[in-house]
């Protein structure tokens, strides 16, 4: 409990300015929340109901998603529902050897033997066109995930943009590169972790129009990158470990917001000692 105070107190200070520099037009004395000095495991015996903190204990509405077709409402129950989400900033490169970089929260690790990662490539719904990071890495077969930190969120968010397929995303951001050892797309040189990936299966998605609106990336790590200042101080070589208060991850909430890791509580499995 005493670490988890700490951590919140120590991290107001550069979390409260790092968004004044983000966004200036807001309050930042209303978004300190209090923190009361105690361990939420010393309020829970085993057994014990955690209910809704809410009044109106069953008040729910249910949604059908076909109903939400028109409205296009689904999306955004998607992405302010499954929150917060890790975000995957992508670098590759096309058959020609243009280079792209485009940020992805429809992103997770699903294994680690073999260390998978997945990435849900949505086709852009204006145009029925697939997103530059689709083709290139159905043409090359490779790529690699960069992850978002706070120090970069700006130039990473930048990559958003609707540029032609010619432009190099990581150029008109003002991203660096590295060269990867294994594949050919280049690892981004801001991102304290960047993992160089083979693609294992890419999966064409269709709605209930059987139109193709989403593709599955699933892709193999062949190696990891990371910067040594954000690894714990008791990583060995055999078994590195990223700090997640060192690495200060970017994560995606509803609508336009991102979020920063800023606290965390340890709490083990019931199986398992302390």
């Amino acid at each position: 409990g005493r670490r988890l105070i700490t951590t919140i107190r120590a991290r107001q200070g550069f979390n409260t300015a790092l968004q004044k520099n983000l966004f200036p037009h807001r309050n930042m004395s209303a978004q300190v929340d209090t923190v009361e000095e105690k361990d939420p495991r010393t309020v829970w015996t085993v057994g014990q109901n955690q209910p809704i903190p809410f009044d109106d204990k069953k008040s729910w509405t249910g949604y059908n998603p076909a109903a939400l077709k028109e409205s296009g409402g689904a999306y955004g129950l998607m992405i302010s529902t499954v929150i917060p989400r890790p975000i995957a900033l992508v670098s590759s490169v096309s058959a020609e050897g243009v280079l792209n970089c485009a940020p992805f929260s429809y992103f997770n690790c699903v294994s680690h033997d073999p260390p998978l990662l997945v990435i849900g490539m949505c086709i852009n719904g204006r145009t029925g066109a697939k997103k530059d990071s689709l083709v290139n890495v159905e043409q090359t077969g490779q790529m690699v995930v960069n992850i978002m930190s706070s120090w970069y969120l700006n130039s990473a968010n930048h990559c958003c943009g609707a540029f032609d397929s010619s432009v190099n995303e990581l150029e008109v951001s003002g991203l660096s590169t590295v060269p990867s050892d294994i594949v050919k797309p280049p690892r981004v040189g801001d991102a304290a972790v960047q993992m160089e990936c083979e693609i294992v299966e890419i999966k064409p998605v269709k709605n209930d129009q059987d139109v193709h609106t989403v593709s599955i990336v699933t892709a193999r790590v062949v190696k990891f990158h990371i910067h040594d200042k954000v690894l714990t101080e008791t990583s060995t070589e055999g078994k590195p470990v990223v700090d997640w208060e060192k690495i200060n991850a970017v994560g995606r909430l509803g609508g336009n917001t991102y979020t920063f890791v800023e606290s965390g509580l340890d709490l083990p499995r019931p199986d398992r000692k302390v």
